[in-house]
């Protein structure tokens, strides 16, 4: 998918985001957004799924001590995924930036992130500058609707959405004829749980961020282009405020 921008490529290279942490309830588009800042800013997206994963793979101590953790059913605790998080920062190409994606999810983890960033020295190559924080807010029935109306063709992957984009014939692909399907976990009641887990870990990390004037909120109802202009409107104040 291309986007137009009206960011020069020479502003992309002159211009440091810093640590990005994008927050948002399920199915904002924080995944979309991601995407377009990775390739408009040229930095990386962290996921701590997937540095779990590589360290699993890897047969690292931690990956090991993971798996050994999440094969009982446990959680991963906090300081585990602090050092997984830590060892990945470490890493040539966060040098000028990163996405942040599902980390941190607790107050915990913010803390020692902040404490983290602090400690970098811009002598090693590495960013010192602190986290900032962007709410991509959009209204909780819209959100459910987005989700409950979502239909995927299992053949071309093709997206739809009943209340939104429908096929031109229900339950059936534009492009293929295929049958739609729905996803198991696109359901109200899935939805209901998923929101409930956003507030309680999430509410802390945004009053966190929001007392240290590193946060924004950004209207998430509106074309994809226009997030993302507010995105990266919203990151260059914040970055020019000094945070």
């Amino acid at each position: 998918m291309t986007q137009e921008s009206n960011h020069s490529p020479a502003q992309a290279d002159t211009f440091l985001p810093g640590p990005v942490l994008l927050l948002g309830a399920p199915g904002v588009g924080k995944g979309t957004q991601a995407q377009l800042l990775m390739a408009g800013y040229g930095i990386p997206q962290i996921s701590t799924g997937d540095i779990l994963r590589d360290n699993i793979a890897r047969g690292t101590d931690l990956g090991k001590a993971a798996k050994g953790l999440m094969d009982n059913g446990q959680l991963v605790p906090d300081d585990m995924v602090n050092d997984m998080v830590g060892a990945r920062l470490s890493q040539r190409d966060v040098q000028r930036g990163y996405i942040l994606d599902g980390y941190p999810r607790t107050l915990g983890q913010a803390e020692w992130l902040d404490a983290h960033l602090e400690g970098l020295e811009e002598s090693a190559g590495a960013v010192a500058l602190p986290l900032v924080a962007i709410n991509i807010k959009v209204d909780e029935q819209v959100l459910l609707k987005r989700i409950t109306g979502r239909r995927i063709c299992g053949k071309c992957k093709h997206i739809y959405n009943v209340y939104f984009k429908a096929p031109q014939q229900e339950g059936i692909c534009d492009v293929d004829g295929t049958a739609l399907q729905q996803r198991s976990d696109d359901t109200e009641a899935a939805f209901t749980e998923r929101m409930k887990a956003y507030h309680s870990l999430t509410a802390p990390v945004i009053e966190h961020y929001g007392k240290q004037g590193r946060f924004r909120e950004i209207d998430g109802d509106r074309d994809v282009e226009a997030v993302t202009e507010s995105i990266r409107e919203a990151l260059e104040q914040l970055r020019q405020a000094g945070n």
